[in-house]
Parts: structure tokens; C-alpha cells; sequence
């Protein structure tokens, strides 16, 4: 295997930033989302049967769910600081996109970065799934090893998904909110009450941050805060504009199948056979890029709603290439790549069989 090194990659003039670039990107993506609304509406209030609304709402659902990924794939860029030329531009349309799909792009962008910085070393970084060890594997029960691996069937993108973005932003507050009154009543009670009050409010400890991913710091709890506000006034004015029941359902369903696709396509870039999966000791940051980032062979229409991070070796080499320069910088150095992994749609369910990382082998496998 020839080693390959980050310098001999062209990657500089792939750099440059472009605010009018960008500023057409958020347009052409949030117009079309409003759009899209404004059609719903006018479909729901339509004397039409049940059925007949159903099917007119089904390519909206679909158009909505897309327009959602892009969204969030353009929030993921500015949370890299590599869609406008300014960090405040990056910050202040990043935190605008967030409230798109309900979730503090903040936090999510710095649990993100930890991934860049360790990607293909999973003794540290287990992947979008916490993949296990063969070791921890064969220490589970046999009821563990089954929930292990239901919990990890593709079908579980589904739940997955809707716990991603609906029930998770809103539950990492929830858990601050409860961990703060808890510390208060435990500081304020516990040395009267003989720790009584303790043992009434003990949470298990994988509810508590950083299982929410929210909230590490006081700007991380403030972005949360704001966020989960601002996302609840906007959910309140949806309800009162297209009804409760029909609201809450139908925007559930597009962050559900949303979540999903994003989660499908993060998990078959990193979890596929033969994906670069060493230890600590034998990691390097640039075979982790090429090696352990998968690059996806899909419909253009589809790489645009995920604003091209299917070419994702390249943009693990330099996440500070902006996505509308990602196609370019990927064909200047093809041939590269040429020990990087290309998979088509056709072969993303073949990846989901790899949930167990062999760290004695140094790679993912298949279980049984």
C-alpha cells in the first residue's frame, strides 16, 4: 500500500470562501422550505377527501425531508467555519439553520469536531453508533448481545432518527434543568436530611451530560436555552397556523426521515468493510481521512440536497474546504484516492453488518 501524505494533496486553492456562494445556498434552501409550507397549508384547507390530501401531502413530506438534510448539512458547514469567510457569519447562520431542525449547532458542532480529530482511531472515537469492541461484545450477556444488535439493524434509523432531532435537544435541557435543582436540593438538604433527598433524585448516570451532548459550558447551556426557546415559539405559531395534531405529526415524520437519511449516510461513511480502524498506537490522522472516510457514487440531485459531502475523504483531509468547492478539490486529486472507499447506494446495507470493531485485528466486522 502506497503511503500517501497530506502534502502531496492540492488543497489551498480549494480554500477560499465565497459569502455570495453561501448566501445563495441559505436562500435557495430556506425559500423552498417556506414554499413548501405554504403549499401544506393550503392543502390542508382544501375541501379535498382525506385520501386525496394524503397523496398531495406525500411529495410535500418528501421535498420537505430533503430540504431538511440540506439544511442541516449546510449548518454542518458553518459549525467548520467554512461556508462564509467570516467566523461571526459562520456562528450567526449556523445557529439560524439549527433552529431549522430543532437542534444548538453549537454543541453539535464541537462534539463534530471531536470526530474529525479522531476519525479511524476507534479506541477513542467509536463511531455514530458506539460501536463495542469484540472484547466488550463477547462480555455481554446473551439477551445484550440481542438488544446490541437490534438496537443496531438499519431499521433503527427510524426511532433513531426522531429521537436525534425531536426528543434529543429538548431532553438535554430537561436533564440540566434537572441536575441543577437536584445539585441545589443536595447542597441546600443533604447534610439535614441524612442524604435521603439523594437517594429519591439518583439518575442513572447514562442520562446525564455528557449523554445529552448539550450544555458543557455556560455558551453551550445559553445556545441551548435560546434555542429550545426560540424552537418552542416557533412550534407554538405552527400549531395555532396548521393545527396541533397535524402539525406536530406531520413535522415529526420530515425530522424523522430527515435524521435518518443524515445518520444512514454518516454511519456507511465510516462503518463499511475493510474501513481503516486502528488503535491509538497505530493511528494516523491522514489514513484515518482517506482510508476510514468512505466517498459515495449517488444521484447529483441527492448530492446537492447533502451539499456534497459525499466526497468525504477530502473533506476529512481539510473540513475547512467549503462544500461548494468539495466536488472540485476531490476530482484535482483523484488519483489520490485512488485506496479510498466508493460505495453506491446499492451498497450502504451491506455496511450495516459492521458493528464490532476487532481490536486485536484492527478492523470492523460482521457479527453472526
Amino acid at each position: 500500500m502506497i503511503k500517501v501524505k497530506r502534502s502531496d494533496f492540492l488543497i489551498k486553492p480549494f480554500l477560499k470562501r465565497n459569502n455570495f456562494r453561501a448566501f445563495y445556498q441559505i436562500i435557495s434552501t430556506i425559500l423552498p422550505i417556506i414554499f413548501i409550507w405554504l403549499i401544506v397549508y393550503q392543502i390542508i384547507n382544501q375541501p379535498f377527501s382525506l385520501l386525496n390530501k394524503g397523496f398531495l401531502l406525500i411529495p410535500n413530506i418528501f421535498l420537505l425531508t430533503l430540504f431538511s438534510s440540506r439544511t442541516f448539512s449546510l449548518m454542518h458547514d458553518c459549525g467548520h467555519n467554512s461556508l462564509f469567510t467570516k467566523q461571526k457569519l459562520n456562528r450567526f447562520f449556523g445557529f439560524l439553520l439549527g433552529l431549522v431542525n430543532g437542534i444548538p449547532q453549537k454543541s453539535w458542532s464541537i462534539d463534530h469536531a471531536f470526530h474529525h480529530r479522531n476519525n479511524g482511531n476507534w479506541e477513542i472515537y467509536k463511531g455514530p453508533i458506539d460501536v463495542l469492541s469484540l472484547e466488550d461484545y463477547s462480555a455481554l450477556t446473551k439477551i445484550e448481545q440481542i438488544f446490541y444488535k437490534i438496537s443496531r439493524n438499519w431499521m433503527m434509523l427510524f426511532p433513531g432518527g426522531f429521537f436525534y432531532l425531536v426528543l434529543k435537544p429538548r431532553l438535554g435541557l430537561i436533564i440540566i434543568i434537572f441536575n441543577f435543582i437536584k445539585d441545589f436540593l443536595e447542597e441546600t438538604f443533604i447534610k439535614i436530611k441524612n442524604r435521603e433527598i439523594s437517594k429519591l433524585l439518583a439518575i442513572n448516570s447514562r442520562f446525564k451530560p455528557p449523554f445529552s451532548d448539550y450544555g458543557d459550558n455556560f455558551s453551550e447551556l445559553c445556545e441551548l436555552i435560546i434555542n429550545n426557546i426560540v424552537v418552542m415559539i416557533g412550534w407554538i405559531f405552527m400549531c395555532k397556523w396548521l393545527g396541533l395534531v397535524f402539525f406536530l405529526s406531520f413535522y415529526s415524520l420530515v425530522l424523522t426521515l430527515s435524521a435518518a437519511i443524515l445518520i444512514c449516510v454518516f454511519f456507511v461513511q465510516h462503518n463499511y468493510e475493510n474501513a481503516y480502524a486502528k488503535n491509538t498506537k497505530n493511528w494516523d490522522i491522514v489514513d484515518g481521512a482517506i482510508l476510514g472516510s468512505s466517498n459515495l457514487d449517488i444521484p447529483s440531485w441527492l448530492n446537492w440536497f447533502l451539499a456534497d459531502i459525499s466526497f468525504h475523504s477530502i473533506h476529512h483531509l481539510s473540513e475547512r474546504i467549503p462544500n461548494y468547492n468539495l466536488k472540485a478539490c476531490h476530482n484535482a486529486n483523484l488519483h489520490l484516492l485512488q485506496q479510498s472507499k466508493f460505495l453506491k447506494l446499492s451498497d450502504f446495507s451491506n455496511c450495516f453488518k459492521y458493528i464490532i470493531w476487532d481490536n486485536k485485528q484492527e478492523k470492523l466486522i460482521s457479527i453472526n
